[in-house]
């Protein structure tokens, strides 16, 4: 199998070569690519979105979908908050469940109160158990991983209202009979979306225990839903059986600037620390379909300056496409609010 045709097959699929003009499609594309994350480093609150793949601000769009609960939130990848399509939901809920062995207090305290009121929020749960906020929102937090209450984030309001999980979402069944299908058709819609996929990738992205995903890549490579290839310069992975006779294809040149929670750096996180891990990195630089840079800057709630670009390129490409490079990433820092310093450890002028 040839990477290229992979890398390009990937980059047209996740819309980043090819941008949605429109709404019209923009609900398949969350689908492909969900749970979706909000933009790391935003505001709490903020709607989930899909960077670079739209040619319009699709944060208006998914703040739509998620008041009118086309979208809901919940937390997926091991606790860490994510977006999915309410259509979908007893799919990702019963896949990336994390069941409760033992509640403590706290959360049995917590459900009684929701289940008394059939909804409270943070503050009106203060004042109703007595408890602080520092105790009230990890129990709540690890409930929402285990799909016992759910957070009705239908603006960016930080009050939001919680119920028991089961009064909202009456119809859907959470198993752990269910699980195993469940993580199947979770994998087969990343395999679809990344084209390729290694088994680091996959324990990256979905934070599954390694022996699930053993036993589900197994099972679904024996029902003939993927098969295993060695790609040069990618590894040994999975693709889905229909993408193995993938023509070859060409890479057009590109620099995307993609935050930490977007699909293609979550399911990369292992590489990107070996590769980056000793910078205080911003966001990753996505250069003709790899990630071979990064920017490096401190994180601040208000403005804060990018300290320098660093990108793997041959010295000659680098000098080449530094403008490029630096535009891609003044599309998300520029003044007031931001400066970048450097470029390549030479200041920038």
């Amino acid at each position: 199998m040839d990477a290229k045709a992979i890398i390009a097959e990937r980059l047209r699929r996740q819309k980043l070569t090819e941008p949605l003009k429109d709404s019209r499609d923009y609900k398949e594309l969350f689908r492909l690519l969900q749970p979706v994350a909000p933009v790391f480093f935003s505001s709490p609150g903020d709607p989930p979105r899909l960077v670079h793949r739209t040619a319009f601000d699709d944060g208006v769009v998914t703040d739509g979908m998620r008041e009118d609960r086309v979208v809901v939130k919940g937390r997926f990848w091991g606790g860490n908050i994510g977006y999915v399509l309410a259509d979908d939901l007893e799919v990702y809920a019963n896949a990336f469940c994390h069941t409760i062995p033992v509640f403590s207090d706290t959360q049995i305290t917590l459900m009684r109160a929701i289940g008394r009121s059939e909804t409270l929020t943070p503050r009106q749960l203060k004042g109703e158990t007595g408890f602080l906020n520092k105790h009230i929102m990890p129990a709540l937090h690890r409930l929402q991983s285990a799909f016992l209450v759910y957070e009705d984030q239908v603006n960016s309001d930080w009050e939001r209202n919680w119920y028991i999980f089961e009064s909202e979402w009456p119809d859907i069944e959470i198993n752990e009979d269910k699980q195993d299908d469940a993580v199947s058709q979770v994998l087969a819609r990343f395999f679809e979306g990344q084209v390729f996929a290694t088994m680091e990738q996959l324990k990256d992205w979905s934070q599954f225990p390694t022996n699930l995903l053993k036993s589900t890549s197994e099972s679904m490579e024996k029902n003939g839903k993927i098969m295993p290839q060695k790609v040069k310069g990618l590894g040994e992975g999975w693709m889905l059986s229909q993408d193995v006779s993938l023509k070859p294809g060409e890479i057009p040149p590109s620099v995307f600037m993609l935050h930490r929670s977007d699909i293609l750096v979550k399911s990369c996180v292992s590489e990107l620390k070996r590769r980056f891990g000793d910078y205080e990195v911003l966001q990753y630089l996505l250069i003709d379909g790899e990630f071979k840079g990064a920017v490096l800057g401190h994180w601040r709630i208000g403005p804060h300056d990018v300290d320098d670009i660093i990108v793997e390129l041959p010295s000659a490409e680098k000098a080449k496409r530094r403008k490029e490079i630096v535009d891609a990433v003044a599309w998300g820092y520029h003044p007031p609010h931001s400066n970048i310093l450097k470029y390549d450890g030479k200041e920038v002028g």
